[in-house]
């Protein structure tokens, strides 16, 4: 009898034995979940609203290959959520990306590499130097939400044109001329449906706790309620319908499918390619990635996981490694981004669990479909990405509510318009550090010395 029990008992140990052995490993905690697998996995694609459009005009005008695109992202996804452990985003370096399809002539796949690891260089001789963390320390907060502000704004404009019109990502021009149907299987109907959706299952994005004081029956089952449709992967399901239209849009696209990923290999960048990268792609993408990819993700990150400290050097080390490493294979240049992670945030991620599962994603489609995942893309509802990019960019902008004097407003609301009315965070941040140095500068003594003085003497002596 004692040896059977000590047989049964045997393999509970070894369960034990094991558990022990994962949860002592390096990152473990990191991607542990923090809330319902549901949850995580409805946050892990909240960021494609921006990801995709991106993605699709880059491989289309700048033949990228979004097969290398799709598996070196992958990595970095699974990578940065296990050292950071929350649902830090991957997204392209948007101004690059901006050059890159817009501006004639078009940027060359080794010129966008080449402004990638400039840019990576940058960051990363600021993060290993100590001078990113110096900046974060000493930028005021009401610029940095001004630059979050301006942001969120941005992503929900765009957003609100890829609802309301027909969008080319290939052309220069945005089709405002071209009204979106209504009808269609990629009508405004459906994209309002998807928007309705999303408010009715995750609210204005508010988190529902137990409240032990609660005595009232019906805020119990109100409250019940609320957290059972919180736990609905409503981003999820809205990406999975994006998906699934695909194929009811054209099914041809199948024939079109080819299985494998691309060859991945080494770009040759000669000089030309480094001169016309660092001018036309990382000037420009320089000030934004220092603004959004490191300052305001780490302030968006310290106010939803305060308990998860995210230094400004280990991010900007991070984007600098990341890109060094993947730009030299035709990797696409990314970063991390204040939007990309308020969009997850939003959508139910909380740990690092859920961008890994979004790395895990794209590396079985990159090494499955390869390239030919773009005819898929091509035909994904852009009004259903712009739902997903609506949600992120109003959550992002709703991170500027805790300005509560009028100076931090005026501040920040200052270098929101200046932000958005030229095109360029820099600017804005630029004329926020003016601003609030000038509103500082009324307040020193010299200032007192002279106008206050000579207004009390006047006082004094009428």
């Amino acid at each position: 009898m004692a040896e059977q029990t000590s047989d049964q008992t045997t393999p509970l140990l070894r369960r034990n034995w094991w558990r022990s052995r994962l949860s002592a490993l390096p990152f473990t905690g990191s991607l542990r979940l923090k809330t319902s697998l549901l949850s995580e996995l409805g946050g892990s694609v909240g960021d494609l609203g921006t990801y995709i459009p991106i993605v699709l005009a880059l491989t289309l005008v700048s033949n990228l290959d979004l097969s290398t695109t799709l598996i070196f992202t992958a990595f970095y996804n699974i990578i940065t959520g296990a050292i950071f452990g929350i649902p830090m985003p991957v997204q392209p370096m948007k101004s690059i990306a901006a050059v890159a399809v817009s501006e004639t002539p078009h940027l060359t796949v080794p010129q966008i590499a080449a402004a990638g690891i400039c840019t990576a260089g940058t960051l990363l001789f600021l993060g290993v130097t100590g001078l990113m963390s110096f900046f974060y320390r000493f930028i005021p907060l009401p610029v940095v939400r001004g630059v979050q502000l301006s942001q969120g704004l941005a992503f929900a404009f765009s957003a609100i044109k890829y609802i309301r019109y027909n969008q080319d990502f290939t052309s220069t021009k945005a089709s405002a001329t071209s009204p979106r149907s209504w009808l269609g299987l990629d009508g405004a109907i459906l994209a309002l449906t998807c928007v309705c959706f999303l408010i009715l299952v995750t609210g204005s994005g508010e988190v529902v706790e137990d409240d032990e004081d609660e005595d009232r029956d019906d805020r119990r089952r109100v409250r019940r309620r609320l957290r059972t449709l919180s736990a609905i992967p409503a981003a999820l399901i809205v990406f999975l319908l994006g998906l699934i239209l695909c194929f009811v849009r054209d099914p041809s696209i199948i024939h079109d499918i080819k299985f494998g990923p691309s060859k991945i290999h080494i770009l040759k960048i000669t000089w030309e390619d480094w001169k016309t990268g660092f001018l036309r792609g990382a000037i420009p993408q320089i000030p934004l990635s220092v603004l959004n990819s490191v300052i305001a993700v780490c302030k968006l990150s310290a106010d939803l996981f305060p308990e998860k400290e995210v230094s400004a050097t280990r991010v900007s080390v991070s984007v600098g490694l990341m890109n060094l490493v993947g730009s030299w294979f035709g990797a696409m240049p990314c970063c991390h981004g204040a939007g990309g992670l308020a969009g997850q945030y939003r959508f139910g991620g909380r740990s690092g669990a859920s961008v890994a599962f979004l790395g895990l994603g794209k590396l079985v489609l990159g090494l499955v479909f390869g390239s030919s995942f773009v005819r898929i893309l091509n035909q994904f509802p852009i009004g259903i990405l712009g739902v997903l990019l609506l949600f992120a960019g109003i959550e992002l902008a709703m991170a500027s509510r805790d300005m509560n004097s009028k100076e931090e407003s005026f501040v920040m609301l200052v270098c929101a318009a200046v932000s958005l009315t030229g095109s360029s965070a820099a600017l804005g941040f630029g004329c926020g550090i003016v601003l609030f140095l000038l509103l500082k500068l009324r307040e020193l003594d010299f200032f007192d010395s002279c106008f206050g003085r000579s207004n009390d003497e006047t006082s004094l002596n009428p």
